[in-house]
């Protein structure tokens, strides 16, 4: 959520800065701003914002509006409503200090009430317009000492880029708990929360740690402490292309990503697969044989699609490595009190490797001792970084909000991880084989799926009118159901609810009428007998069904037949029909399907 861009070099900076936040639109906000240092005999910075979309401030942008460094912000409303006035940058009021910020000021009102008691005059209400005046008033001789000891103040979480008047040659950058990344010109240099605007013009990169701070001038820059000690941050390169960030002649980015798929399947699985012992290689998981078979519990952390992908995940490792393992949202976890078992493998999923709730149980999970592994799709983000060793999902960039190609690649990735866990402990050589076999059919069973499009759109136009859907399945079927569930709402914002089909008879069997429609996951698999058994319940009771099942499905109204793979796999399929559901539901009734309202692609706040 919120996106930073900064730039300073030779070039004209507000078309960059504009089109940088053009980049990271998919992170959800509701406001944009600029503010540029004017250079030559101009004094103080020039600002401007707008509530609305980055073509919003794009048109209010004056022509005359000149300069070769600046920052600029999208926001997300966290403190105060969508307006001008909430909206980042926020200025001094000498118009010499403007700041942009990711994140929360825990302490924002003290400080606000401290600061009024002092004659400061506020024109937001913001907490980050609390930031911009403690750098004013900060009485050191250098920006970077001023914000240093305006930060000594705060209490929070920020990714922040400063632009002072008197400093004319550098931004002075900060991180602790969201993002900032470096990136690296030809004698000119950027900053950002987000490689997406950067790549188009650098793919050399450095990413702060959190408690790391930066100087950045158009020839160079310099990383240190909070405290004020040197660091060393060595650029990385980035392995996305600014092509990965075009629509590549879909109407949204959502479609084009469901579409990616098969590819992106086929990536993670490419140089992973050991035909000889019927095993994977995972190089980055740094958990040889002896400490796999140590390990007694396995409790997968995530938020949102991460953590439905995690239970996923946990059904595959108790099915084919026999460990005990169960998922359980990252923003619950660390406020409970858990106990953290020695002998428990704890694995953390994100797609942007920076979701605040997961990487703050991470950073909890690591003070107390335990093992932690990462499965994320960003190399070299922050859970990456802290985690003991990972698993990187190789699903490319993804832009829309929803997630559609990182979830898939996500599942994949733990079918990956459950077969070499199993092989290490119990699984057969012949099993090995067979869900070898089965992960190389995805890429094409995929493409199979979404030649249906067609029907499917079909469909989900009969449903663009419900009220509310009810998506349930069992065991393997529910993880499915939940995500399935979680897509519609997201995307459409038609209420869904997913329950395990087991759980109908004990109570959400008294909303079923023909206005309520269920969606049902219905594998092939020993299940389903059962399956049909809640299918029939709510047929009695006239309820509208969906089936998504190997085979026509006699009490459904509708069929949505996926191919058949392995038993402990199949949920990776099913539901693939199930994105396309809610994308053409979403379309149907005219929702902005990339940015949907309220929502925002990376949570880097709690």
């Amino acid at each position: 959520m919120c996106g930073i861009v900064g730039y300073i070099g030779k070039r004209d900076v507000a078309p960059l800065l504009l089109e940088g936040l053009q980049r990271l639109e998919y992170r959800g906000y509701d406001s944009a701003g600029i503010a540029i240092h004017a250079g030559g005999k101009a004094t103080g910075l020039k600002m401007v914002k707008a509530k609305g979309r980055v073509r919003d401030l794009e048109a209010k942008v004056p022509a005359r509006f000149k300069g070769t460094t600046g920052i600029a912000h999208t926001r997300w409303a966290t403190h105060g409503a969508p307006s001008d006035e909430n909206a980042h940058p926020h200025m001094s009021g000498d118009d010499k200090v403007a700041v942009v910020h990711n994140g929360i000021i825990d302490n924002a009102s003290d400080l606000r009430a401290k600061l009024s008691a002092d004659g400061v005059e506020f024109l937001s209400e913001t907490d980050t317009e609390v930031l911009t005046h403690l750098v004013a008033r900060a009485q050191a001789d250098t920006l970077e000492e001023k914000v240093r000891e305006a930060l000594r103040h705060v209490e929070g979480t920020y990714g922040i880029a400063v632009l002072h008047a008197d400093f004319d040659d550098r931004i002075v950058v900060a991180r602790n708990g969201s993002p900032v990344v470096l990136g690296i010109g030809e004698k000119e240099m950027f900053v950002a929360s987000d490689v997406a605007a950067l790549v188009s013009h650098t793919r050399q990169v450095v990413t702060l740690d959190d408690g790391e701070m930066a100087t950045i001038k158009a020839d160079d820059y310099r990383t240190y402490t909070t405290e004020g000690s040197r660091t060393t941050a060595s650029p990385t390169t980035v392995e996305w292309e600014a092509e990965s960030y075009d629509m590549g002649g879909h109407d949204t980015y959502m479609h084009k990503e469901i579409f990616e798929q098969p590819d992106a399947v086929d990536r993670v699985l490419r140089g992973r697969i050991d035909d000889r012992f019927s095993t994977v290689h995972l190089g980055g998981l740094n958990l040889d044989a002896h400490d796999a078979r140590r390990v007694r519990r396995v409790k997968i952390l995530g938020c949102g699609t991460s953590y439905h992908a995690g239970m996923i995940g946990a059904q595959m490792i108790e099915e084919l490595a026999r460990i005990p393992a169960d998922a359980e949202p990252a923003s619950e976890f660390r406020y409970r009190n858990p106990v953290v078992d020695p002998d428990t493998l704890y694995i953390a999923v994100s797609q942007s490797g920076e979701t605040y709730d997961v990487l703050a149980a991470v950073q909890e999970l690591k003070r107390k001792g335990a093992r932690v592994l990462g499965v994320v799709n960003v190399v070299g983000s922050a859970i990456a970084r802290e985690a003991d060793a990972g698993v990187y999902v190789h699903a490319g960039p993804e832009v829309c909000v929803v997630s559609t190609k990182c979830f898939t690649n996500t599942t994949v990735a733990f079918g990956l991880l459950a077969l070499h866990l199993g092989r290490i402990r119990d699984l057969s050589v012949s099993d090995g084989k067979r869900i070898i076999a089965g992960l190389r059919k995805l890429p094409g069973q995929i493409s199979e799926i979404l030649k249906q499009e067609d029907e499917i759109k079909k469909i989900a136009k009969g449903y663009a009118e419900a009220r509310s859907m009810l998506f349930i399945g069992r065991v393997r079927g529910y993880p499915v159901a939940r995500e399935a569930s979680l897509k519609l709402k997201e995307v459409s914002y038609i209420h869904a609810e997913a329950y395990p089909a087991s759980e109908l008879k004990h109570g959400p069997l008294a909303l079923i009428e023909p206005a309520l429609p269920t969606v049902a996951i219905v594998p092939d698999d020993d299940l389903l007998e059962k399956n049909r058994a809640a299918l029939e319940e709510i047929k009695a009771r006239s309820g509208k069904i969906l089936a998504v099942a190997h085979q026509e499905q006699e009490k459904a109204d509708q069929t949505i037949v996926v191919p058949k793979n392995e038993d402990e796999l199949d949920p990776i399929l099913m539901g693939i029909p199930l994105q396309l559901l809610a994308y053409h539901t979403a379309l149907a009734l005219g929702r902005d399907i990339d940015k949907p309202r309220n929502l925002a692609k990376s949570v880097t706040v709690e």
